[in-house]
């Protein structure tokens, strides 16, 4: 239930944000309303953008972790 008030609080003081920047002028619901839907669809394109980023960053972890491996490797077993 808490996160749902956080929500309402967070789309209302976006909403209001955005009419303002935007000059739009609204009635208090709808802007509450289009403050709480933009919070949603954009706490959604974070969650999918992070997602994305997150799988990028393990792969090039990875990549350089066998750089390291690698190097490690040729310096040290592997003598020349």
């Amino acid at each position: 239930m808490g996160m749902v008030v956080y929500w309402i609080i967070i789309g209302a003081a976006a909403g209001y944000v955005g009419t303002r920047l935007l000059k739009i002028d609204l009635p208090l619901p709808q802007t509450i309303a289009l403050g709480i839907v933009g919070a949603l669809i954009g706490a959604l394109a974070l969650r999918v953008l992070l997602a994305v980023l997150g799988v990028a960053s393990g792969f090039i972890g990875a990549i350089l972790g066998v750089a390291v491996l690698v190097f490690l490797y040729q310096r040290f077993i592997e003598k020349p």
